[in-house]
């Protein structure tokens, strides 16, 4: 939220720190758009980060010095996100304020609206100034992160030696990338499917209406064809995406994609169930989706034909510019979905 577009300050270095894998990225300013540097990612081990919470900082936090030191990477500003328990995204509507007043009353009765004892929280919030005219109501975004939680990333970056400057949301770095690729128009569903959660963010004429996170994700459809077919966890990743034919394992490969992403589709279907009955007067126009989950052999037209909706993979890159020598168009297409959350926190300069 609150991109900006043109802004000369220095960008930061985004870092996605998923259940599954670490993604970074880094762009620069050019005349007419973002130019992409450097980014890439590198695979976690299985529970050293659950539900946005840092099991083992230690060996998360090698993985991503390794990462910066093969990607070349000398900027210290960095940014990262956060998703999960430890995180609350609130949508309430207040009367009009100042920014003064407005400050002041969620400061003295946020706790109505969060389930969290404030003095455990960082609270954060922004008026969407949703009112029209002569309307003296409008609508005010709030974001509660545990501070141990927040703390404990913060400790983890300090500790390489980065200088860590801004804290997103997941739902809201999504929202970043998008609004730099689309225009400010039309009614559309971000959906984030990671290892181990599903981010959903529905975007209405330029402004978040729903966001929510989901405990489910693409590690359980990996796990349940490993398990099935009795092979090591690369092959079920490669089998998932459609990297390696199924072959005699077709039959059960579709009952284990039904079984499983049914699961994911009654969740998006809820979020859109919400929006349109709080605007119905506003269709949703498509779904995109991103995320490593969302390359799913086959989940694109699974979804498109259950939700009856356009639905299409994101291309977060598909506004910059790249040095086609220096990195394969082949690769950032391929990696585009899986980097969204990542582009989205590095094209925020590091001076708000």
């Amino acid at each position: 939220m609150n991109l900006p577009f043109l802004s000369r300050e220095d960008l930061v270095v985004g870092v996605d720190i998923g259940s599954h894998a670490v993604k970074v990225c880094q762009l620069k300013r050019t005349d007419k758009a973002y130019a992409i540097v450097n980014l890439g990612s590198a695979t976690l081990p299985d529970g050293a980060v659950d539900d946005g919470t840092l099991n083992e900082p230690e060996i998360v936090g090698e993985i991503i010095s390794e990462l910066f030191k093969n990607l070349k990477i000398k900027k210290k500003k960095v940014g990262f996100s956060i998703s999960g328990y430890s995180v609350i995204v609130k949508k309430v509507n207040l009367a009009v304020m100042s920014d003064q007043e407005l400050e002041e009353h969620i400061q003295s009765e946020a706790e109505q609206y969060i389930p969290f004892d404030l003095d455990d929280v960082y609270l954060d919030f922004q008026d969407l100034k949703t009112n029209v005219g002569d309307e003296d109501r409008t609508d005010v975004m709030l974001v509660a992160a545990k501070q141990e939680v927040v703390d404990e990333y913060l400790e983890m970056l300090e500790g390489l030696g980065l200088n860590p400057v801004i804290v997103d949301v997941d739902g809201f770095a999504l929202e970043n990338t998008y609004e730099y690729n689309y225009p400010k128009e039309g009614n559309v569903a971000l959906v984030d499917i990671g290892a181990s959660k599903m981010n959903i963010n529905i975007i209405s004429e330029g402004v978040s209406v729903v966001a929510r996170d989901i405990v489910v994700g693409s590690r359980q459809l990996t796990e349940q064809i490993e398990s099935a077919f009795d092979i090591e966890f690369e092959e079920a990743e490669a089998l998932k995406l459609g990297h390696i034919p199924a072959e005699e394992k077709q039959e059960e490969m579709e009952e284990i994609f039904l079984s499983t992403c049914t699961q994911w589709v009654l969740e998006i279907k809820k979020a859109i169930d919400l929006y349109h009955a709080n605007h119905p007067e506003a269709p949703l126009s498509r779904l995109v989706l991103s995320g490593g989950g969302s390359k799913v052999s086959g989940l694109v037209e699974y979804l498109a034909s259950e939700t009856d909706t356009e639905v299409e993979l994101f291309n977060p890159f598909s506004n910059m510019t790249v040095n086609e020598k220096k990195i394969d168009p082949d690769y950032l297409k391929n990696v585009g979905p899986e980097m969204a959350i990542a582009t989205g926190i590095a094209i925020r300069p590091s001076v708000i």
